[in-house]
């Protein structure tokens, strides 16, 4: 493994981030205090961060309605994501995005999507570019395990591979979409066994381990940024709330989500893994714990003393108006 302590300790920094940030939400939302749809990512942070480990400046990223923990791990800034969940008009997308769609191009990151599957031809348009304009960079999807159904995932990963594009798509398979059991609606075990059909290669790797993914994605990197064409690695993880708050998780057991939680937390496995193999200290980590949360409880409090965007506002950052006649 190539990462130093400072590395393995942001990582942690990251991770943690993105737990506490999910469970301060979710109380917000049950509390009235914030409205609108909100799908948490806790419980799948190595894979943001295992991921995201790995890039750059030059490197971009395409999220999902799930995106916080993309965001975060990407570097965006935690307190202007939680003004932009208040609406207020210090947040990334001036208030007026929300939850689903977060973005900020200065950090690569291209915006969280509401709609399924749609940030997949995003990141290949900016893989594109990366490659016409030989940046070096990569672009990276996220996308569930039910966007591999969409024609846009097809179209796409066709495109990348016939053109090799620098992209990786990372398929966040957490067995469900929405609320229909994965098995339900994909006829393969694997997703990244579509890639073949593709001549593109793939990988599998653990989501609740942050050390499989980061490895997994170094060796998909190393082949996009050779020129060798796309990768498409699935992650095999699990969303610890439902599908969004307030969700009745009636199409899960009890049982089956108590395992993942108890047995199989990737913050838990992280800290398990450092500490037993002496690469950092159990003070560090409780010390960057009290430093989230001190950051967050600052993020919240900045928030909700920001102001609303202004109705001077409503027209800007608009992509396209009616032309004259229209």
């Amino acid at each position: 493994m190539d990462l130093t302590r400072e590395q393995l300790l942001e990582a942690y920094r990251k991770m943690r981030m993105i737990r506490a940030f999910e469970e301060k939400l979710g109380d917000l939302v049950t509390a009235g205090k914030m409205g609108g749809f909100m799908h948490l990512y806790a419980g799948e942070e190595a894979v943001a961060v295992g991921v995201c480990t790995h890039l750059g400046q030059v490197d971009t990223v395409a999220s999902t309605h799930r995106g916080h923990g993309h965001c975060i791990a990407k570097g965006v800034d935690v307190s202007a994501m939680m003004a932009e969940l208040f609406g207020r008009a210090t947040g990334c997308s001036k208030g007026k995005g929300g939850s689903m769609h977060i973005a900020d191009v200065d950090k690569g990151m291209l915006g969280a999507n509401g709609i399924v599957g749609a940030g997949i031809p995003l990141a290949t348009g900016a893989a594109l570019t990366a490659k016409l304009k030989k940046t070096g960079g990569v672009s990276v999807a996220f996308f569930g395990d039910g966007a591999s159904n969409q024609g846009a995932f097809h179209e796409s990963l066709n495109m990348a591979a016939n053109w090799k594009l620098p992209a990786l798509y990372v398929v966040e398979n957490n067995g469900f979409g929405e609320f229909t059991p994965t098995e339900f609606v994909v006829p393969v075990k694997d997703i990244a066994v579509r890639a073949t059909s593709y001549a593109m290669k793939s990988l599998i790797a653990d989501g609740m381990d942050f050390f499989d993914v980061y490895e997994k994605t170094g060796e998909a990197l190393e082949h996009c940024r050779s020129g060798q064409g796309p990768v498409l690695l699935e992650c095999k993880t699990y969303r610890f709330a439902g599908h969004f708050v307030g969700d009745p998780l009636v199409y899960r057991s009890k049982e089956e989500a108590e395992d993942w939680i108890q047995n199989r937390d990737p913050l838990d496995n992280f800290e398990e893994h450092v500490l037993e193999a002496s690469l950092v200290d159990v003070d560090d980590l409780r010390r960057i714990d009290l430093e989230v949360q001190e950051e967050l409880t600052a993020a919240v409090e900045a928030a909700e003393a920001a102001p609303f965007p202004g109705l001077e506002e409503i027209t800007t950052d608009v992509y396209c108006t009616a032309g004259e006649g229209a």
